[in-house]
Order: C-alpha cells, then sequence, then structure tokens
C-alpha cells in the first residue's frame, strides 16, 4: 500500500515524504511516544485554549515547529512520516503548516 506524507510550508516547495514498503511499520506506541519527545524538545504548544491536545494538532505543531531545515533531513522526515502516518491511522496524510491543518 501506497503512504506518503506532504508538508507544506508557505512559499516553499512541498516536502513529500514517501514510505517504502520495506520499511518496517512503527509501532503505534513508539510513533505516539516519538510525537511526544519531539513536542517536548521543540517546546511547543498546544493549538487549543483548553490545553487539550489531539493527535492531529500535535503532529501539525511538531511540523510547524520543524519547519523546513528538519524536513531536509531526510532521517528525520522519515521518523516523522512514520509517526505521523501510524498515530492518525492513514496512509496518506497532507499538512498545511501555514493553514495549520491536516487532511487525509
Amino acid at each position: 500500500m501506497r503512504s506518503e506524507v506532504t508538508v507544506t510550508f508557505k512559499n516553499q516547495p512541498p516536502f513529500q515524504i514517501e514510505l517504502h514498503d520495506q520499511l518496517e511499520p512503527m509501532p503505534t506506541e513508539a510513533a505516539r511516544r516519538w510525537l511526544d519527545e519531539q513536542f517536548t524538545q521543540m517546546g511547543c504548544e498546544p493549538l487549543r485554549p483548553t490545553g487539550k491536545l489531539l493527535t492531529a494538532d500535535k503532529v501539525v505543531v511538531v511540523a510547524e515547529a520543524a519547519g523546513p531545515s528538519r524536513f531536509a533531513d531526510a532521517q528525520w522526515a522519515q521518523a516523522f512520516a512514520q509517526a505521523a502516518t501510524t498515530a492518525l491511522g492513514r496512509p496518506m496524510v497532507n499538512i498545511d503548516v501555514t493553514a495549520l491543518s491536516i487532511s487525509y
């Protein structure tokens, strides 16, 4: 099955991260833990004023904090894509950082 994450930043060409079938899928708990670690390391804040943090929100906020420079690092981008697709349970994920939105 084809699996891909696209991340779009303002005034930048989109980053398309294709996950190949030969890659071992990231276990769900590992994906959530990886996103949590990135969220904390990058000093991210919840999007919602209530402080509630949905998984989709966490993926968007981590992508925003990472910026284009982190996505230029192929190893980090692959780990992000694996964690995002696993945590969201979707093989195709499109992240618009400027709009702070995700579509599938």
